[in-house]
């Protein structure tokens, strides 16, 4: 799996014109899903993204502040060593990968963090209003 992960002042996913999912302070994760993903990388990922001290006063979500805006994305498997259009075949496929970005959203809110999604698979705009700024990648 891997993660794009922001700090956010506050972050929404609108498709079909309607809001599906949004937060305020905390973290936009976009998750990626590949080939050989398990739910334990989901949980793992999950454990790091919980303690990982980003967020305002260095705080984690662990200290009980903050939210995520979990929003899945296969593009951050593309490959583009060859030509001008990327090739989309380390991503999983839909099958596979929305069980498991199910999953670590599950794992995330086991551990008490608030989370909001995107809807899989659909057409989003997603705004992200940047804090800091503050850009990780996480990766299993």
């Amino acid at each position: 799996m891997r993660a794009v992960v922001q700090r956010v002042t506050r972050g929404a996913v609108v498709t079909g014109g309607e809001v599906v999912g949004s937060i305020g302070a905390g973290l936009v994760v976009l998750l990626g899903v590949t080939h050989g993903d398990t739910e334990d990388d989901g949980d793992r990922l999950a454990h790091r993204l919980h303690r990982l001290r980003v967020l305002d006063g260095d705080l984690s979500l662990a200290d009980g502040v903050g939210a995520v805006l979990v929003v899945s994305q296969f593009t951050l498997y593309a490959d583009t060593r060859k030509g001008r259009r990327p090739s989309w075949s380390a991503a999983a496929p839909a099958e596979v990968a929305e069980p498991l970005y199910e999953a670590f959203c599950a794992s995330l809110r086991r551990r008490g963090v608030p989370v909001e999604t995107g809807r899989f698979g659909a057409a989003m705009s997603v705004e992200i209003v940047g804090d800091g700024p503050v850009t990780l990648l996480l990766d299993t």
